[in-house]
């Protein structure tokens, strides 16, 4: 079973760095490498059971982790000073290059996200009476909003599930093969939610832990989400996700 899909949210491996920084609440000055390569490598692997390609630079960048892992594995070599030696140049630090891109990186985004929202601000301007928008209010309070849910935050909780899943393994089991398709796996999910109203836990969504089911399930959620047909929420950093279903949006 193949499937092959080009998800838009990933920006490259520096924005996905730029991500578990802070996630992690790392100071992007002093990276602890062996932890923020053992996260990054979480992501390459998930995306990898979900049969994705794999852009060739998350590859170069998790090899650049892996060799500045190993630099800092690396004893420190001590010279030794000489009555004649001023001074001595304090050794380079493997992670200054990366540092470096990172901060780069991290100013382009941000400049980004400011004119983009600027431009959200501007098209809010209209010259025309107010409308009543009673009917669109929420009942969700504005100190209770829950957190915007990335793709980022997609594939840690489908790793979060592959480590549940084999932790739950039985000791032996009885191979079988069922292709299933990803449209009837979308439906079944939008009627599930429509026949139980409410939040459902995202990990309630993949009772068996067949590998194919579990791929052909999360890459159904995605396709729904994309559809706008389901939301996913997040109460906290690193909290469980909720799926809710939304009503599709027709043309009038």
């Amino acid at each position: 079973m193949e499937y092959h899909v080009k998800i838009n949210a990933f920006e490259g491996p520096l924005d996905l760095l730029l991500h578990l920084i802070n996630r992690l609440e790392i100071d992007i000055y002093d990276i602890p490498v062996a932890q923020i390569t053992e996260q990054y490598m979480y992501y390459i692997h998930a995306m990898k059971e979900l049969e994705l390609d794999v852009a060739s630079e998350y590859l170069v960048m998790a090899a650049t982790l892996l060799s500045i892992k190993s630099k800092m594995l690396l004893p420190k070599q001590e010279e030794e000073l000489f009555e004649d030696d001023y001074m001595t140049e304090p050794e380079e630090d493997p992670r200054d290059e990366l540092m470096q891109r990172l901060i780069e990186y991290r100013k382009y985004k941000e400049a980004a996200d400011d004119l983009k929202a600027r431009e959200e601000d501007r098209s809010l301007v209209y010259t025309k009476p107010p409308s009543d928008l009673s009917e669109f209010s929420s009942d969700i309070q504005p100190d209770k909003l829950p957190l915007n849910v990335s793709v980022y935050d997609m594939l840690g909780a489908f790793q979060k599930l592959l480590r549940r899943k084999k932790l739950q393994k039985p000791l032996t089991t009885r191979i079988t093969r069922q292709e299933i398709p990803i449209e009837k796996r979308m439906d079944e999910i939008v009627k599930e939610l429509k026949e139980f109203p409410g939040k459902r836990n995202f990990y309630d969504l993949f009772p068996y832990a067949s590998k194919d089911y579990l791929v052909v399930t999360f890459l159904a959620v995605l396709e729904l989400m994309k559809k706008n047909l389901i939301q996913i929420e997040q109460e906290n950093n690193f909290s469980d996700l909720f799926v809710t279903g939304s009503e599709p949006q027709h043309d009038r």
